[in-house]
C-alpha cells in the first residue's frame, strides 16, 4: 500500500472521512485510496476502506466501512452511480465475529472486491461477501452473505444470498439464488452467451476514465478559491 493517500474533510473530499469509536471499532480508520483513483464528490467513502489503482466511484455511491472489518476494492474496479458496499458488524469489543467476515488468502474482510470487477448502477454488495476478479454485477442486483467467483455475470435484479458461486457462471436476470443446490446448477458462460465479453468492455473504458477524472480533480483543486 505504498503511495497511499488518506483523505480528510476538505472541500474536495468532504464525504471521505474516518469512522467513529464504538464497540465494533475501537480505533478510527480512514479510507486508503490510491493516487490514480477518482472518487466523485457526491459519493461517500467512510471508515475502514481500501480503494486500489484506477478505481472510479461515481456520484451517489456509498462505500461504508464503519462497522469494523475492511472493505477492499481492488484495481480497475468501476463503482457506478448509487452502488452500495457495506458490511455487518465484524468486531464486538475487539473480538472478531467470524460469521460476519469472508477470508481471502488468509485475511479477513467485511467485503472483498477483486480486480477488474464492474459494479453496475444501484447494485448492492452487503458483507460478508466476496466478488472474484473480472466479474460483472448487474443493475439493482443484490449479493448478501455470498461468494461469487471469477469471470461471472450477475444479471440485473438478481438476488444471490448465502451461497458460493463458482467461476465462469452467470445468474439470469431476476433470479433468486438462495440455496447451494441452485448455485451449483447455474449455467456456465460459453461462446453462445451474448454478454460473455461485457465485463471486459466496460472495465477497459474504466482504465481510462479513472485517471482522466482524477486529473480534472487535481486541476480543480489548484484553482484559486
Amino acid at each position: 500500500m505504498s503511495n497511499v493517500i488518506s483523505f480528510n474533510n476538505t472541500k474536495t473530499s468532504k464525504d471521505i472521512h474516518p469512522d467513529i469509536h464504538a464497540s465494533f471499532t475501537t480505533t478510527e480508520k480512514t479510507p486508503e485510496i490510491q493516487p490514480t483513483t477518482c472518487v466523485h464528490t457526491l459519493a461517500a467513502v467512510i471508515g475502514n476502506v481500501y480503494l486500489g489503482e484506477r478505481v472510479t466511484v461515481a456520484p451517489g455511491a456509498s462505500i461504508r466501512g464503519n462497522e469494523g472489518q475492511l472493505i477492499w476494492v481492488g484495481n480497475d474496479v468501476k463503482v457506478e452511480d448509487c452502488v452500495v458496499l457495506h458490511a455487518l458488524e465484524t468486531y464486538h469489543h475487539e473480538e472478531l465475529l467470524h460469521k460476519a467476515v469472508v477470508e481471502v488468502e488468509g485475511k479477513f474482510y467485511g467485503v472483498y472486491i477483486d480486480e477488474g470487477v464492474y459494479l453496475a448502477h444501484q447494485c448492492q454488495v452487503q458483507g460478508p461477501a466476496s466478488i472474484g476478479s473480472d466479474t460483472f454485477i448487474g443493475m439493482q442486483a443484490l449479493v448478501f452473505r455470498a461468494t461469487v467467483g471469477k469471470n461471472c455475470i450477475i444479471e440485473p435484479k438478481a438476488l444471490v444470498m448465502g451461497v458460493e458461486i463458482g467461476d465462469d457462471r452467470y445468474v439470469p436476470a431476476g433470479a433468486i439464488i438462495t440455496t447451494q443446490a441452485e448455485a451449483d446448477e447455474l449455467p456456465l458462460i460459453n461462446q453462445n452467451y451474448p454478454p460473455k465479453d461485457l465485463n471486459r468492455a466496460v472495465v477497459d473504458t474504466n482504465t481510462q476514465i479513472a485517471p482522466g477524472y482524477k486529473q480534472q480533480q487535481i486541476k480543480s483543486e489548484r484553482k484559486p478559491a
